[in-house]
């Protein structure tokens, strides 16, 4: 049975939620506040391996058919990039700020000019945890304002698995 991970913007909280389907009737709702209308988000430990070409689906799917398009494409870039690097090459900043950047441009995610200096002194070999430091309060920020939440940060993940 899938598992599928949702976003809760109003609790900035990503919920795991058990599927008897790999296409779900149903929209999930918050378990914590209620909201409804979250987003789905890439699964760090599962991969869809089969998935129905956009153009074969209806048209009746509007935006959801976009969405999955976007979802195929990050999945795909992941699991390309999970192919070619191996325990060593998490250590090495240049790599991890190549594999940053590359996922902001699959996921379509706008390189706020912190992200941007971080990435390019991490590519001169900077170390991440440093940078992280300095810039995390700036990227915080930038990130808040352009989801208009004022500095919300990263999201964080509950530990409960739901049923969809």
């Amino acid at each position: 049975m899938p598992i599928f991970e949702y976003l809760c913007s109003h609790c900035n909280r990503i919920f795991s939620f058990l599927s008897l389907s790999l296409q779900p009737a149903r929209e999930p709702v918050c378990p914590r506040c209620s909201s409804t209308g979250l987003t789905r988000v890439p699964s760090t430990f599962a991969v869809s391996r089969k998935r129905e070409a956009p153009a074969a689906r209806t048209q009746q799917h509007g935006d959801s058919d976009r969405d999955d398009a976007a979802m195929a494409r990050l999945e795909h870039e992941v699991m390309q990039m999970a192919s070619q690097l191996d325990e060593k090459d998490a250590e090495d900043p240049r790599i991890m700020a190549r594999m940053m950047r590359r996922l902001a441009e699959a996921s379509g995610e706008k390189v706020t000019p912190s992200m941007e200096e971080m990435f390019r002194r991490m590519e001169a070999g900077e170390d991440p945890e440093k940078l992280e430091e300095e810039l995390g309060p700036q990227l915080d920020e930038e990130i808040g304002d352009e989801e208009g939440e004022g500095g919300m940060g990263a999201p964080t993940r509950d530990e409960g698995l739901y049923d969809l």
